[in-house]
């Protein structure tokens, strides 16, 4: 028996540089994107905008997982995500690094097992660990005072 799966999508060319993206084999609503001014109209997220939300996304959903799995009872995280843009050798953009910063509801010491948590939760998050691959990424978590727990914290033009 494989371990692999497949997950499917269907993208159709609406307008210009709109796209329409179907989830295939899911009840899931289509979503609407579209490259930023000067080449779209800027209706909908840009694959960019996907990219750094999917690696924000995959590691707050990770924490989170984490965090109740040693039977804490987490309030809502909020998780600021920045991508920088740098040029290749050829003068390309492409994506140089993402930096997720993850804001817990409570202080840290309301957690169980905190330190175990922060040391693997980014192992399990699937996107994260396959972007890494091609794109630096970090990660820093901060508790509702400001307590740095995990990573290193960025400013926001650093």
């Amino acid at each position: 028996m494989s371990d692999t799966q497949r997950i499917r999508l269907t993208l159709e060319q609406e307008d210009d540089y709109a796209f329409r993206i179907r989830f295939d084999d899911t009840t899931i609503a289509d979503l609407m994107t579209d490259e930023s001014p000067p080449l779209g109209q800027g209706e909908g997220p840009n694959p960019t905008r996907l990219l750094l939300s999917a690696v924000a996304n995959c590691l707050s959903a990770s924490l989170l997982f984490a965090l109740r799995k040693f039977k804490n009872t987490p309030g809502k995280l909020v998780t600021h995500a920045t991508a920088e843009l740098v040029r290749n050798e050829q003068g390309r953009l492409r994506v140089g690094h993402i930096h997720a910063d993850i804001r817990l509801a409570e202080a840290g010491a309301a957690h169980a097992s905190l330190e175990r948590i922060l040391a693997q939760f980014e192992n399990f998050c699937v996107v994260t660990e396959s972007v890494r691959h091609g794109i630096d990424v970090s990660v820093s978590i901060t508790d509702r005072d400001g307590v740095q727990l995990h990573g290193t914290a960025r400013t926001p033009d650093a």
